[in-house]
């Protein structure tokens, strides 16, 4: 799939707070609902559903759920590791971590109308993903971020600069401790858009936000 979305690409990754025993009337799944919404009214692109502990049951209606209110809007979602999850929920695709499947093995799979991301480190990882049919990758950590501490140092604008010049036209988006101050940054030295868990957190925020990245 050509990823066709309008500019910067906007990319709200959720927290990871559910829990194998978190259910459909939690509080932390209705919390993502809300988000969701958010997501749509202000115009984020790209929602990635990032709850590692939940059961495929609960996974399973969580994507269908959110799928369901991004329906006819330009707010695309992917769920992540699971791609027969996302397939069966009718969400847009997958993102891959370091842990799952290449892309490779995951696109004759699902098809070239399946949306696939991959999370990258480096300039490596990232040409792997566009080779292996990725329709985009995320590059992170770019700031120095506690979230993505364990993977090492920051890579700074200078490397992202590298590897979004040495892929263009491929998409690369920027992550790791980006905020509202800092995403010109990334976008003028080539990432194509903007990902983040802490800048996408608080959906009273999201329209605020998306309109200062925008601006600036």
């Amino acid at each position: 799939m050509t990823l066709k979305l309008s500019e910067p690409i906007l990319y709200l990754i959720t927290r990871g707070a559910t829990a194998e025993n978190t259910t459909a009337s939690s509080d932390e799944f209705q919390s993502i609902l809300e988000q969701a919404s958010a997501a749509v009214a202000a115009g984020i692109q790209l929602i990635q559903l990032r709850e590692k502990n939940l059961t495929a049951r609960v996974l399973h209606e969580l994507a269908e759920r959110v799928v369901e209110i991004t329906r006819g809007s330009f707010t695309k979602v992917l769920v992540n590791d699971r791609a027969d999850i996302a397939a069966s929920a009718g969400a847009d695709g997958v993102h891959l971590s370091a842990r799952s499947l290449d892309a490779k093995v995951v696109r004759p799979v699902f098809g070239d109308n399946f949306l696939i991301g991959t999370s990258t480190h480096s300039l490596a990882e990232a040409t792997a993903a566009r080779d292996g049919g990725a329709d985009f990758a995320v590059l992170g950590p770019v700031f120095e971020t506690e979230s993505k501490a364990k993977y090492g140092q920051p890579l700074g604008l200078k490397s992202l600069a590298q590897v979004a010049s040495r892929l263009k036209p491929f998409p690369i988006i920027a992550l790791g401790g980006i905020s509202k101050v800092n995403a010109s940054d990334c976008l003028n030295e080539g990432a194509r858009g903007i990902a983040g868990i802490s800048l996408f957190s608080d959906p009273a925020t999201f329209a605020a936000s998306v309109r200062s990245i925008r601006q600036r």
